[in-house]
Parts: C-alpha cells; structure tokens; sequence
C-alpha cells in the first residue's frame, strides 16, 4: 500500500522564526523527527509539506529550506505560505515561488482574517493569479468560515481549493465529545456542492486535544463522506500538531499511526477505497506524478 500524508509539517526555530509556536510544539520537529513517526506496515509513504507559519518575511525561505529536505523526508509537494492580498507584492511572491519544482499550491491563512476577507477584491485577485499558475489553494478556517470559502469556490471556480481539518469543527473530547452541529454539517454540504472543493480527513485529533475516540471522530468523518464523497476525500496527518495530548501538555508519539488506524478502519467499514483516501485523491488534486 502506498499512502501520500496530505498535510505535513515540518519547522526547526532555530533556522527559522515562528510567532505562534509554545510548549511542546516549540522544538525541531524536521526530517529525522518525522522519519521516527513514519507509518508501520506501509511499503511506500510520501508527504505533502504545508507551510508552518514562519514569521511572513521568512515565507520564501520555509520554502527554500522544506525543498533542500524533501528528499530524506520524503515530501513530494509543498503547498506555500503567500499572502494573496497584496497585488503586485504577491505577484512577485507567487513568481519566486515558481522556481521551486515541488511547489503546487499556496496557503494564506484564513482563520485569522476578518468576516469577508477572502472575497475582497484584492484576495480574489491573489486567488486568480493562483489559479492561472495551475496550483491549488489550502484553506485553513474555523467552522463559521465555510461559508465564505463556499462563496470564494463560486466566484474562483477555475482554482482547486482543499478544506483542511474538515473546517475546524468543535468535537468535544474524548471523555465529553460533541455530536456535529446542524450549522456546520449543512455548511459543509453547501461547500461540497463545488466540484473542485475537496477535503482533507485531518485536523480532528487536534480539535480534541490530542485525545480521540474512534465513535467520537466518526460522525465528523461520515459527514465529511456525505458532503464530498469517495473521490474528494484525502488523509492527511497534521503531523505534529495533531500529535500533541493537551492534557499533559506533551509530544505524544505514535499518535500519527492510531490517527492513520482511525481513518483506515472507518474507510474499510463504510466500503470506501482506502487507496483513494490514502493516495489517489491527494495524487490526482495536487498533481503529483
């Protein structure tokens, strides 16, 4: 089985500098730290690398240092941090940027940005430029943002966009979890509804604090299944936020695996391909060969 992790990190503070990064978060965690992570059983594993959110000068050189570590590492695309807002500035970002073979895509960040910020006309512009490079776009939101992506997908329809983390829902925890909202299940319906919507099967373990149950993070998972289908759907690890257990504040290993087990085995009982969850559908989204 050859699986593709669709949403990778990789981050070393001491080359570059990131403002969000506390606790057990804030340490190396390169190439030979995810190497000890790889998956066990699995004759062949590739990677995604997402960016991390260095500082926003430093962008471009996340970039120059994930492409000297894809080959050890074994990441075979990069989706790019860019700030797509800022016309003629994220031109000559998304121009250097094309000088790196594996980069595919691009974040900005949404969580982040004001209600309506992703339909202003300088981010659609950003988004377009994007578009006409052949790249996609990653959007990282919280649950009350799909609908605005929804709106960015109709009004960029030419432009791959991917939901990361299934759009943040609130999940509760393993020991008090939550049932899907009505509000966000139908969100992600309206946003599964655009064809070049897809969706990335990640993120929830954080969401819970590093602690999961398999009945807990099934539902989530069911309507992620129901709002894009078997085609649209990609594994992803979040590798190594989703790895850090909240309630001791501490770098849980092995959980990548059980993240990886918990989605294996959900796909096998609704008779989803695993191979598609775990492989062509990233493949064929991002363009990797």
């Amino acid at each position: 089985m050859r699986v593709v992790d669709s949403h990778l990190h990789l981050w070393d503070p001491e080359l570059l500098e990131y403002d969000w990064l506390e606790g057990p978060l804030d340490r190396r965690f390169a190439e030979e730290e995810f190497l000890a992570e790889r998956l066990e059983g699995i004759e062949e594993e590739t990677a995604v690398f997402v960016q991390a959110d260095p500082v926003p000068e430093l962008s471009l050189d996340e970039v120059r240092w994930a492409d000297a570590i894809s080959s050890p590492a074994g990441v075979v695309a990069i989706v790019a941090g860019a700030r797509l807002d800022r016309g003629t500035e994220t031109e000559q970002q998304l121009a250097a940027l094309a000088s790196f073979e594996r980069v595919v895509g691009v974040r900005h960040l949404l969580q982040g940005e004001p209600a309506g910020f992703a339909l202003g006309e300088d981010f659609l512009r950003g988004a377009r430029e994007v578009s006409r490079r052949g790249w996609t776009f990653d959007a990282c939101v919280r649950a009350d943002q799909l609908g605005e992506v929804a709106a960015l997908a109709a009004s960029v329809p030419e432009l791959p966009v991917v939901l990361d983390h299934l759009g943040k829902p609130a999940i509760g925890t393993a020991t008090d979890p939550a049932a899907p909202s009505e509000t966000w299940a139908e969100d992600l319906r309206a946003l599964g509804a655009h064809p070049q919507v897809f969706c990335k099967l990640s993120g929830l373990p954080a969401e819970a604090g590093g602690v999961w149950t398999d009945a807990q993070v099934r539902p989530f998972l069911d309507a992620a299944l129901a709002a894009f289908g078997p085609r649209r759907l990609m594994w992803g690890s979040d590798w190594p936020v989703s790895s850090i257990d909240a309630d001791h504040g501490v770098h849980a290993a092995h959980s990548r695996q059980r993240w990886f087990r918990t989605v294996a085995e959900w796909a096998a009982c609704r008779g989803i391909s695993v191979d598609d969850v775990f492989q062509r559908n990233a493949l064929s989204f991002y363009r990797i060969r």
